[in-house]
């Protein structure tokens, strides 16, 4: 039986991929009215004032990194926040959502397959099966919400190859985090990579001309309250219940429950906008969740990358 601590993180790590379905939502309503450089900034300015505000009512020093500590924080929010949302709202200019979610949804595989090039970590049979049964779940659930999700433009290409990249970049915001996770904590870790990609973020929107003061007080009150979960909800507190999941068992055995944030974006359509539920939508979710489970089995358990 899965211990205790286990438990915990199993069920920590179901609630992020909640939170993040539900964040398709919440986007919904930002998609035509708000720019999407301009949203991914403030998403992140405001996600980087609710860390620092948490940290202030609950007296938590932001602890100051050592030079190589620096580096690898600002490597994390380059890769975990700047060049993700970037590919990821770029790519939306070729390709629709769902087919850009058929492709975040080889995240498990990708994070599982680079945990065995670099850190060595084992992958038994169980795992494998695992991993391939919530990517075959996952594409159930994304291509019975949309079936012509596979007929692109011409340049489809350009929008598959950056919304891959958003695949690299969580792939590298979720293996390279360990060492700073037992150095600093889940905490310290994720505030510091969120302040130093929100950094990034701001001056890329502001050199682009699109952070204005009149462009910032055009936005309406739905589309501040789509940023404000987006932020605080979507990024501050499910970043950090997603590293330390991390933390708990390893990157390989939290990525698989990636698999779920189609499953529980199509559960708020159908819960918050009405959309159809469909039959192989939930029996996709069925094999999304024995995927998890076979990765996750007590009798099979990974190597938590040095943890």
């Amino acid at each position: 039986m899965p211990s205790r601590s286990d438990r915990l993180t199993y069920v920590k790590l179901a609630s992020v991929t909640m939170i993040w379905g539900a964040t398709f939502v919440a986007g919904r309503y930002l998609a035509t009215d708000v720019e999407p450089l301009l949203a991914a900034t403030l998403r992140f300015v405001l996600a980087s004032v609710a860390l620092l505000v948490f940290m202030a009512i609950a007296r938590i020093r932001l602890v100051r990194p050592s030079v190589a500590q620096l580096v690898q924080l600002a490597m994390l929010g380059f890769f975990g926040i700047y060049f993700y949302n970037l590919c990821f709202f770029y790519g939306l200019q070729y390709i629709n959502a769902s087919r850009a979610s058929l492709i975040v949804a080889l995240n498990p595989a990708v994070i599982g397959l680079a945990s065995w090039v670099l850190f060595k970590e084992r992958l038994g049979p169980a795992k494998l099966l695992g991993i391939a049964l919530c990517l075959g779940g996952a594409g159930a659930v994304i291509v019975s919400r949309n079936p012509a999700l596979l007929d692109g433009a011409a340049n489809a290409w350009i929008g598959d190859l950056l919304i891959f990249g958003c695949v690299v970049g969580w792939g590298v915001y979720s293996l390279f985090s360990p060492g700073l996770n037992r150095e600093l904590g889940a905490l310290q870790t994720v505030t510091w990579s969120i302040l130093l990609g929100t950094l990034m973020l701001a001056a890329t929107t502001a050199f682009s001309g699109r952070l204005t003061v009149a462009v910032v007080q055009a936005i309406q009150l739905p589309q501040w309250l789509s940023l404000l979960y987006l932020g605080v909800v979507g990024s501050a507190l499910a970043y950090i219940l997603w590293y330390d999941g991390i933390r708990h068992i390893g990157a390989t055995r939290a990525g698989v429950f990636i698999a779920l944030n189609p499953l529980t974006a199509v559960i708020c359509g159908a819960m918050l906008l009405g959309e159809q539920l469909t039959l192989p939508m939930l029996l996709g979710g069925g094999v999304i969740l024995l995927g998890i489970y076979l990765c996750n089995k007590p009798l099979a358990p990974a190597k938590a990358l040095g943890i």
